[in-house]
């Protein structure tokens, strides 16, 4: 039941691959982004728009996965390099993307095998040691313990 509630909370995130994509290519033009994170900002850009990676984007739901997750790790990465606020300013969806982002990064590690984890976590260079060594706040897009007994009494 949990599987599955995250699950649909993961398909409402990758709806936000674009807006997310916008945003990497926003903070690219923001003088106040450092170098190191501009490259990985491009670098992530072109990694969720080339439909040939880790997992092929041609699958559905899963080929989006390992998008969405390099995405969210390079953002983590620059929140933690400069204030959030630069990042926030360049956000123009709704709800604080800080969250969002947090939310992201942390239900696609979820459904992504461990390898796949550990190959796109080299590449962004998260943290001298592992992805789990990332401090995620509790994600936006967690339903309340009232809400999941309320949908698991209707089932």
């Amino acid at each position: 039941m949990a599987r599955l509630l995250a699950r649909r909370r993961l398909k409402n995130l990758l709806l936000f691959i674009p807006n997310m994509v916008l945003l990497c290519a926003r903070l690219l033009t923001d003088s106040r982004v450092p170098g190191t994170e501009r490259a990985l900002l491009a670098g992530a850009i072109v990694y969720a728009i080339i439909p040939f990676d880790l997992i092929p984007d041609m699958l559905p739901f899963v080929g989006q996965v390992d998008d969405i997750y390099l995405i969210a790790l390079t953002l983590l990465r620059l929140l933690d390099r400069t204030d959030p606020k630069v990042v926030r300013e360049h956000w123009s969806g709704g709800g604080d993307v800080v969250e969002l982002i947090n939310a992201a990064g942390t239900l696609a590690a979820k459904f992504l095998p461990a390898r796949i984890r550990r190959i796109l976590t080299a590449r962004v260079d998260v943290a001298p040691g592992k992805v789990e060594d990332l401090n995620f706040r509790k994600p936006l897009l967690v339903a309340r313990p009232e809400a999941e007994k309320a949908v698991g009494s209707r089932q």
